[in-house]
């Protein structure tokens, strides 16, 4: 007898059914059956009306969609051609019930009007459908307590989460990650399988650039306080200002956001540097507008560079130089390392999977005037 078998003793088995023992809770619809000769009024068919029409068992349809390895194969097509031409399908929570599983995967974001989620959101999406799941999508809107609330809400649902951005401490995630499988993604935490660009190379290349340019005083408009990438931009670009001889100073912490950069403007016109690099490309936008609109030119006057290569980079004027990231990738490596652990491989809890970044030079960066 099945493990998970714990109802429908006295329901007779079917010649096509290729298993022998009694099943548990219909895949298809839990609801109790009606009582011999009782007329039933619904909306959709259920596994007995399917039953009925391939003159079959009920249990052998349940297990044709909960446990098609024990029904004979022709006796499961005609099944299936039936419930086709009936409109019968399944109810995956009730089929959760049978198997333990829901296909759902949870995927959890800071701030879903950020455009920097669009492609990891269709990456997760895609991967995921490829592997059969369904996506479901939370907004934390940069709260640790809304992103901890919402997946004590999920738990119990989904087979698996995609941890975006969190901006929860190392600790909560470990205690999350011990009740379903987990991946981070653009976080790195000590145990708990991670996917992330790469930080340090992606700030060198930016700072190299501005300085092959000439400016060798730069200002980092620095990101959320609880961001993990924000800790490691800031550190790989101490590392490699001291390296290359520059001098790198920082503004903030500021929100992730256009209005984040126009506050890192204010600061910044009361120190001005020749070159800027910003948190992400939205601080860069706002940080531009915010100085053209004190007269300052760009790049004439100060040189930018965001980071992540959103799909508005190249429409802002002047044209954004940024560094690339490969969301959609990180969004569907994330996926395929989850799936694995749900079916069974040991999560690596070692050093994070590494993705490359690149630079990509447009209007916004230019000669230091100065030099």
């Amino acid at each position: 007898m099945d493990s998970n078998d714990t109802a429908g003793q006295g329901v007779p088995a079917d010649a096509g059914d290729a298993g022998d023992g009694p099943s548990v809770v219909d895949a298809g619809d839990a609801s109790p059956a009606p009582a011999p000769g009782a007329s039933r009024r619904r909306s959709s068919p259920t596994i007995y009306d399917v039953a009925q029409a391939a003159g079959v068992a009920p249990l052998t349809v349940s297990r044709t969609f909960s446990r098609p390895g024990r029904v004979n194969a022709e006796t499961a097509d005609r099944i299936r051609k039936v419930a086709a031409e009936l409109g019968y399908r399944t109810n995956p929570m009730a089929r959760a019930l049978a198997t333990t599983h829901t296909n759902l995967l949870a995927l959890v974001v800071p701030d879903i009007t950020n455009p920097v989620y669009f492609e990891i959101i269709n990456g997760v999406q895609d991967e995921a459908a490829e592997a059969g799941y369904t996506v479901l999508l939370v907004d934390s809107r940069e709260s640790d307590k809304r992103e901890r609330e919402a997946l004590e809400r999920a738990l119990p649902i989904v087979d698996g989460i995609v941890l975006g951005t969190s901006r929860m401490s190392d600790a909560s995630i470990r205690m999350i990650a011990k009740q379903k499988p987990m991946v981070a993604l653009n976080r790195a935490v000590r145990e708990i399988p991670s996917v992330v660009p790469d930080n340090a190379r992606g700030v060198r290349r930016a700072l190299e650039h501005l300085g092959e340019l000439g400016h060798d005083l730069v200002t980092y408009l620095a990101g959320p306080e609880a961001s993990w990438a924000d800790g490691m931009r800031w550190r790989g670009l101490r590392e490699a200002s001291l390296e290359l001889s520059m001098h790198v100073r920082r503004i903030g912490p500021l929100a992730p956001t256009v209005a984040g950069g126009v506050a890192g403007a204010k600061a910044w016109l009361q120190a001005p540097t020749t070159g800027v690099i910003a948190y992400n490309d939205l601080v860069a936008i706002g940080f531009i507008r915010a100085v053209q609109g004190r007269g300052k030119r760009v790049p004439e006057d100060v040189s930018v560079v965001g980071y992540d290569n959103i799909f508005a980079a190249d429409l802002v004027s002047p044209a954004l130089t940024t560094v690339a990231t490969p969301r959609r990738a990180l969004g569907a490596a994330a996926v395929r390392n989850l799936v694995a652990q749900i079916k069974g491989a040991h999560p690596r809890g070692g050093p994070p999977v590494v993705v490359p970044v690149k630079l990509v030079e447009r209007e916004s960066t230019g000669p230091n005037a100065r030099a």
